[in-house]
């Protein structure tokens, strides 16, 4: 089954700075994402690397706040985080993804974080 929505913006973009989420609106709900959730799974080659198996775990961003949104053409928005980073483009289908799937995929990363030793506390 596809998502007739995947290639869609959001209808509404909210950044809620104090609550520390960036809140989507589609015509199907409303996804809430945590600043955290979306640096340390940032589509930019610092974090995916360069190919299956160069990834960069990120760790220590509990607290990381996400200071601006900017647009990017009509297929996405680019993401300025407190720690410096700003470098990916999170697409439609990339946060819709993201939506639809954030708690599978923070499992994930806890468990990555866990088998690493490392802890999402920052250093």
């Amino acid at each position: 089954m596809t998502d007739s929505l995947a290639n869609t913006p959001p209808t509404q973009i909210k950044l809620k700075t104090g609550s520390g989420i960036l809140q989507l609106q589609y015509a199907d709900g409303v996804f809430e994402l945590g600043f955290e959730f979306l640096r340390v799974h940032s589509p930019s080659a610092e974090v995916r690397g360069h190919g299956v198996g160069s990834e960069v775990l990120q760790y220590g961003k509990k607290d990381v706040l996400l200071e601006n949104i900017e647009a990017v053409g009509n297929y996405g928005l680019k993401l300025i985080f407190d720690d410096g980073h700003d470098s990916g483009i999170y697409t439609w289908p990339l946060l819709r993804d993201y939506s639809l799937n954030q708690t599978k995929l923070w499992q994930q990363y806890l468990e990555k974080l866990t088998s690493a030793n490392q802890s999402r506390d920052p250093i």
